[in-house]
C-alpha cells in the first residue's frame, strides 16, 4: 500500500473527526479510503448505467437482436 499526503478544508477534516469519534470509522485514514471506494463505486454504477442506456435504445432500434432470456438460463 502507498501513503498518500492529502490537504483538505478544515471543515472536512472535522467531520470525518466527528464521524471517527461516533465510531463509524476506525481512523482518518480508514474513512477517506472507504469515502474513495464508495466514489470508485458510484463511478462503476453510472458507467454500467450508461451502458444500459446504450443497449437499450439498440434494442429499440434493432428489435431483432434481442435474445429472449429463455435462450439464456
Amino acid at each position: 500500500m502507498k501513503q498518500v499526503q492529502v490537504r483538505m478544508p478544515e471543515k472536512l477534516v472535522k467531520e470525518i473527526d466527528k464521524w471517527v469519534a461516533e465510531g463509524r470509522f476506525k481512523s482518518r485514514s480508514d474513512a477517506i479510503k472507504t469515502i474513495v471506494a464508495l466514489y470508485e463505486e458510484r463511478e462503476r454504477t453510472r458507467e454500467f448505467y450508461k451502458m444500459l442506456v446504450e443497449r437499450s435504445k439498440e434494442a429499440k432500434e434493432k428489435p431483432e437482436i434481442l435474445v429472449p432470456l429463455e435462450e439464456i438460463s
